[in-house]
């Protein structure tokens, strides 16, 4: 009850931070989206498009944080506590699609340089840095437990920099008038767009495809349960994440001797313990067998090929 109390309050303060970063980066797309138009700048524009997909990810991070606090139904018997893990996977995937958008664009660009407002590029590059770094702050505790902040997180950070790089080459039009360097800076906020969003889609991925999580070694857990008397061998095992945190276990345990009820739900229990101890399982389904005709491979495929 406490723990759940816990992750209720964690995620009404998250809902409360996201809220504040969305309003914070409506304000910046809107000025940055003018100012980008007005000076011409593609980098300030490139800037203000990642700054409207901050506030798509930041909405879709909001709706997923709602989402998993609901209570599981006869219908839905896992809730919605997967509801991040998809928001994260859709935030990344965001991110990757932002980069290509913006090297296409400074590619065009680059071999047409216009001239750009260096001055507005400057104070508008330094709002964005200023709004960001402070929406990136706010979520900077929360992102390091939970992908679907981090996800957002990640679009906060990424934004940051990009202001910062819009920021530079500002400065560096208006000392030198080098105008290609907006299209180059595009370029470099594109592919640190791609760097800082491929590890959160290839994790999402892994949970929603029911991966083995990777701090868990199944050969492991295999010697623990065989370490408790009576156990004979441990078979068709499947381990999966819910979410952050969540890791869900299942197999099928063979006993030597055929003892009775009390003394399998014992060693069943004690299995339990270790698993969650041990491991960090905290769901567990164990499925007690004796003299079984059924395949003893340690993982087996439930839908063999035909």
């Amino acid at each position: 009850m406490a723990e759940s109390h816990a992750h209720h309050h964690l995620r009404t303060m998250v809902g409360k931070k996201l809220t504040l970063a969305i309003i914070l980066n409506i304000l910046i797309s809107v000025s940055q989206t003018i100012a980008g138009f007005m000076a011409g700048s593609l980098a300030l524009l490139s800037d203000a498009l990642h700054n409207i997909s901050d506030v798509i990810a930041l909405c879709v991070s909001y709706v997923a944080n709602r989402l998993s606090g609901r209570k599981s139904t006869l219908t839905e018997t896992y809730g919605y506590h997967r509801a991040e893990i998809i928001a994260a996977f859709i935030n990344a995937g965001m991110l990757l699609g932002v980069a290509v958008l913006l090297v296409k664009e400074a590619l065009e660009r680059l071999f047409h340089p216009l001239v750009v407002d260096s001055e507005l590029v400057i104070i508008f590059a330094a709002l964005g840095l200023c709004f960001n770094g402070l929406s990136a702050a706010l979520l900077r505790k929360e992102a390091a437990g939970n992908i679907n902040v981090r996800s957002a997180f990640l679009h906060l950070f990424a934004d940051m920099m990009t202001s910062l790089f819009v920021f530079m080459g500002g400065l560096l039009i208006r000392v030198w008038e080098v105008y290609w360097v907006d299209s180059v800076l595009c370029i470099v906020v594109a592919f640190y767009l791609v760097l800082s969003s491929w590890r959160v889609l290839v994790e999402t991925m892994r949970v929603i495809m029911h991966f083995t999580p990777e701090s868990i070694d199944l050969r492991d857990i295999e010697q623990e349960v065989l370490h408790h008397s009576g156990v004979e061998n441990i078979h068709h095992v499947h381990v999966w994440q819910m979410n952050d945190r969540d890791i869900h276990f299942e197999a099928h345990v063979d006993f030597k001797e055929d003892l009775s009820l009390s003394k399998v739900s014992e060693t069943i229990d004690k299995i339990n313990d270790d698993l969650r101890q041990k491991f960090g399982i905290n769901h567990s389904i164990l499925q007690p067998e004796i003299g079984v005709a059924d395949s003893k491979q340690f993982v087996v495929t439930d839908c063999p090929h035909v």
